[in-house]
C-alpha cells in the first residue's frame, strides 16, 4: 500500500479516478466496459478519497475490515466476503437477505459502533473500507487513526464516496451514480471487477425501467414525501437532507423530499417543520429487526405514533393512510438495494404509470 500526498478535488461519476483503470470513460483492448467507467482486471489500483488523496493497492487484499454494514454488504455481494476479517456497526441478525445474512453473521465484530483505534490498527487488516466522512463526523473523530498510522500498520484506507463525501458536494445528490461508482471501485480494489459489473448492470436496468415510467413527471407535480425515522427518536424528528443517498432515491422515484432544501445529509428538525411540509406520503423507515414479526410490530408502532401524536395526526398522509413500510437501511445506506427502493416507491406512489402484475404496458 502506497499513499501519495497530492490532493485535488474529486468529481463523482465518470471523472472519479481509479488511476490506470479509468480511461476517460472510453474502452480499450484489454479493458472491460462497466457502466460509467472502464476498468481493467489486475493491480495495482489507485483510489482517491473525498479530498483527492490517493492510495495505491498493490495486490488483491486478503484481510479486509469494514466500518459498517454498508461496506460489508457490498463486499459480500461482490464475493469478497471470505476476506473480511472484521466489521464495525454490524448488521442485525436477519437484516440481510438469504445467504448474505449467514455470511454477515460469520464476520467477527470489532466494534458495535465505530471500531476503536487500537483494535483497528491491530486487526491485521491490509484494507479498511470506510463509510464515514474523511474529515469531521465519525471518520475524523478524536482517537481515529491518522493516515500516517494506517500506512505504518500496512492498512490501505479506502472510502465509500457515496456516503463519505456529503460535505464536499456542490449540490444535491439526485442520482445513484456515486453508488454505482463505489461498486465499480470496490470491484477493482478487490479483484472482483466482473461481479461488480453484474451488480451495476442489474441496478441500471431497474433504474432505467423506473425512469421510463416516471421520469417525465414534472417537478411541480411530484407528490411530497417524508422519511420518518422513528428509531432516531421522536422528541425531534430527523430530517434526511439533499446530500444523503436517500434524497437521490426519492428524486429517481419522482417524489419530492420535504427536507430537500437542507444542504447536508442529516439534521435534527422539528414537528413544526413537518406540519408545515404536510407530506402527501410518509415512509415508515424503521431499522430491520431481523425478524418479520418484530419488523411489522416496529412499523405498527411508528404508524400508531403518527396517528396519535397531536402534531401529526392531522397530516394529509396520516388522514389518508398514505404510508409506505420500507426499511431505513435500504433507503439511507448506499448499496445494491437502493435501486429496489426506487422501484418500490415509484410503483406505490405512481401506480398508474406501471402495468399491473401480469399485464403488458
Amino acid at each position: 500500500m502506497r499513499r501519495t500526498g497530492a490532493r485535488r478535488p474529486v468529481a463523482l461519476g465518470c471523472a472519479l479516478a481509479l488511476t490506470g483503470l479509468l480511461a476517460a470513460c472510453g474502452g480499450g483492448p484489454d479493458n472491460e466496459r462497466v457502466g460509467g467507467g472502464t476498468y481493467r482486471n489486475g493491480f495495482p489500483v489507485t483510489v482517491e478519497d473525498c479530498a483527492g488523496q490517493e492510495t495505491t493497492i498493490d495486490a488483491a487484499p486478503e484481510r479486509i475490515v469494514t466500518s459498517n454494514a454498508a461496506s460489508l454488504e457490498l463486499l459480500l455481494r461482490l464475493g469478497a466476503g471470505d476476506r473480511v476479517i472484521g466489521t464495525g456497526f454490524p448488521p442485525s441478525a436477519g437484516a440481510l437477505p438469504g445467504q448474505l445474512d449467514e455470511q454477515a453473521r460469520a464476520v467477527p465484530v470489532l466494534g458495535e459502533g465505530v471500531i476503536d483505534r487500537e483494535t483497528l490498527l491491530g486487526s491485521g487488516a491490509d484494507l479498511y473500507i470506510d463509510t464515514f466522512a474523511a474529515t469531521g463526523a465519525l471518520g475524523g473523530a478524536a482517537g481515529f487513526p491518522t493516515e500516517e498510522e494506517f500506512a505504518a500498520a500496512g492498512i490501505a484506507h479506502m472510502f465509500l464516496l457515496s456516503t463519505a463525501c456529503a460535505g464536499t458536494l456542490d449540490g444535491p445528490r439526485e442520482d445513484l451514480s456515486a453508488v454505482l461508482e463505489d461498486i465499480r471501485r470496490l470491484g477493482a480494489a478487490t479483484g472482483t471487477t466482473d461481479r461488480a459489473g453484474e451488480l451495476v448492470t442489474d441496478m441500471t436496468r431497474r433504474l432505467d425501467a423506473v425512469e421510463a415510467a416516471v421520469g417525465g413527471v414534472p417537478a411541480d407535480e411530484r407528490p411530497t414525501y417524508w422519511i420518518f425515522d422513528h428509531d432516531a427518536g421522536t422528541e425531534r424528528p430527523m430530517a434526511v437532507c439533499n446530500r444523503q443517498v436517500a434524497h437521490a432515491v426519492l428524486t429517481l422515484a419522482a417524489v419530492t423530499n420535504v427536507f430537500g432544501d437542507c444542504d447536508t445529509d442529516f439534521r435534527p428538525s422539528s414537528w413544526e417543520d413537518v406540519v408545515s411540509a404536510d407530506p402527501d406520503w410518509i415512509q415508515l423507515a424503521v431499522r430491520n429487526r431481523g425478524d418479520a414479526a418484530a419488523l411489522e410490530a416496529a412499523f405498527d408502532e411508528a404508524e400508531e405514533f403518527l396517528r396519535t401524536h397531536p402534531a401529526t395526526r392531522g397530516l394529509t398522509a396520516v388522514r389518508e393512510g398514505r404510508f409506505l413500510r420500507i426499511g431505513s437501511e435500504v433507503t439511507t445506506i448506499a448499496g445494491v438495494r437502493n435501486a429496489e427502493t426506487v422501484e418500490t416507491i415509484a410503483r406505490a406512489v405512481h401506480a398508474d404509470r406501471f402495468p399491473a402484475a401480469g399485464e403488458d404496458r
